[in-house]
């Protein structure tokens, strides 16, 4: 495992890499937390490479701004380019498979493969967020510590870069022509409604769907072999393919 630093615009981002074989980046989720994807890049990096990266503002990154989705997959594009990967698959958790997605669509040329984890799909929609609310309330939620508080800015500044994203015109148009390997996966108790995912996915004609029964949010605290058995089949799938 090394860690080291990637300078884009004046902001110094934090990464860390392990493992080997083709490159695979793992994007958290918030936005604005600090990188919680080790234990799932411990699960795959006898089979990929996998480069971790936390968002300007979050974590051991530097605070510069803009925190918007397009510096976040300017970011993005200078790890690949400082790592010296001509393309990588690239999976995300909650909001940062969102993140993924937009990767994808921006940089389809570097996109080997796609893998979106409980996110919660291109929408703005009142009764989602009523129905998260009150699932939230009661059930509750453990999420894994990061060492590092959460940064509420880069928060309201990337879902409101997000929001704005998902309005464009051609959007769905443009998901509909993604045409890498594409895993969706998702937990049963997950506090947010999986709708919107699996709208996303079934847009995505090279797209899988994968239900992990009584998994929530962070499907590895409770559920890690179960995810650890479909991102593996999918990344050798995928390599199958690539090769």
């Amino acid at each position: 495992m090394e860690e080291r630093y990637v300078l884009n615009q004046e902001a110094r981002l934090w990464t860390c890499s392990q493992g080997n074989g083709p490159p695979m980046l793992l994007c958290s989720g918030g936005p604005g937390s600090a990188d919680y994807l080790g234990p799932v890049a411990s699960m795959v990096d006898d089979l990929v490479f996998t480069i971790r990266c936390e968002q300007r503002g979050c974590g051991r990154s530097s605070r510069e701004g803009p925190y918007d989705l397009k510096t976040t997959l300017s970011d993005l594009e200078s790890v690949r380019k400082s790592y010296g990967i001509d393309g990588w698959i690239v999976a995300g958790h909650s909001w940062g498979a969102n993140l993924a997605l937009a990767y994808a669509m921006e940089h389809a040329v570097a996109t080997r493969g796609l893998v979106y984890v409980c996110g919660n799909g291109a929408q703005h929609d009142v009764d989602w967020r009523e129905q998260y609310k009150s699932a939230r309330a009661a059930q509750g939620e453990k999420a894994p510590e990061t060492g590092f508080p959460g940064n509420d800015e880069v928060n309201r500044e990337g879902n409101r870069a997000w929001y704005d994203y998902i309005k464009k015109p051609d959007f769905f148009r443009r998901i509909a022509g993604i045409r890498v390997p594409t895993l969706f996966v998702h937990g049963t108790r997950d506090v947010r409604p999986v709708w919107p995912a699996q709208q996303l996915a079934a847009l995505i004609r090279s797209s899988a769907d994968a239900s992990i029964s009584g998994a929530a949010h962070y499907i590895w605290l409770t559920h890690g072999d179960e995810l650890r058995s479909v991102l593996r089949n999918f990344i050798k799938q995928t390599l199958s393919q690539s090769g």
